[in-house]
């Protein structure tokens, strides 16, 4: 699932393209909005909050979109060949007369009153990457179930929205736990979640996904998806495992030197790769 620095860039990129300009064609191709026409109305602006994309038009109107596993948003010049999959892929097209926004795979389209948008995302902590992150907040939400294993307590976009496994797999290395630790067990939980963030807003203006400094093939990364590699600190094997229970277990990455606190049983064999090995150029 793409974390919430891929969604800002694309958010970013959909803005300059559609926000300020008249849409002169939109095809919807769920069947909840089979028969919607935004042609004729103007883009407002395309704002990211967490993993959603909300993308306002005139009238006071929101297409909200999900990307998920597998969705993304290809932009176009009229006349260009679109390349983001087959055809019977697309789910949604917003055209304008300089740009065409694709939405391919994308598993949540749906249009909602601008003023009802809390029905789909206001049930999310403070948005790591948004201007009004509040970061006291998200502690306070993190530590109200102190029991909670952090790692999955990361990824509960109720307490801090945006982070995903890549960077809340990082961070943990980077502060020293195991993912398995409890929220009341963290000594400084102020002082991770601030991590995170520093990881996500030094990201977010490329595509590139880096904890390390490096963007060099291999380097960028600390734990993430090196399962039987020597640690770059310790040279410890990095090892894996399942965390959570179904629909929500993810796999953990950590050096079983460099990281203190419970772990299960490392996988014996090697872990399937996450569906988020870098970053998809969501908007070329």
């Amino acid at each position: 699932m793409p974390e919430g620095d891929t969604v800002w860039l694309a958010a970013q990129r959909m803005h300059a393209a559609l926000a300020g300009r008249v849409l002169v064609r939109s095809d919807f191709r769920v069947p909840q909005l089979a028969t919607t026409d935004l042609s004729g109305r103007q883009v407002l602006e395309v704002v990211p909050r967490g993993k959603h994309l909300l993308t306002r038009v005139e009238g006071g109107l929101t297409l909200h979109t999900h990307f998920r596993m597998d969705g993304s948003w290809h932009l176009y010049a009229p006349g260009d060949r679109w390349s983001g999959g087959p055809a019977w892929q697309v789910r949604a097209v917003l055209e304008n007369a300089e740009w065409q926004a694709v939405g391919y795979r994308l598993p949540v389209v749906e249009l909602l009153d601008t003023a009802d948008e809390g029905r789909a995302v206001g049930h999310l902590g403070p948005d790591v990457l948004a201007g009004d992150w509040d970061a006291d907040e998200a502690v306070r939400r993190l530590r109200a179930d102190a029991g909670a294993e952090i790692g999955m307590a990361l990824l509960d976009q109720r307490n801090l929205a945006g982070l995903g496994n890549l960077y809340r797999t990082e961070v943990l290395f980077l502060r020293g736990l195991t993912p398995w630790t409890r929220v009341a067990d963290v000594p400084d939980l102020e002082a991770l979640v601030e991590r995170g963030r520093r990881l996500m807003v030094a990201n977010r203006c490329h595509w590139e996904q880096s904890t390390t400094g490096s963007l060099r093939r291999g380097e960028t990364h600390w734990v993430f998806e090196r399962t039987g590699q020597p640690c770059r600190r310790c040279g410890t094997r990095i090892v894996t495992a399942e965390q959570g229970a179904a629909p929500y277990a993810r796999l953990s990455y950590w050096c079983p030197r460099c990281q203190l606190g419970p772990a299960p049983a490392p996988s014996r064999q090697p872990a399937r790769r996450d569906r988020t090995p870098g970053r998809t150029k969501y908007v070329p």
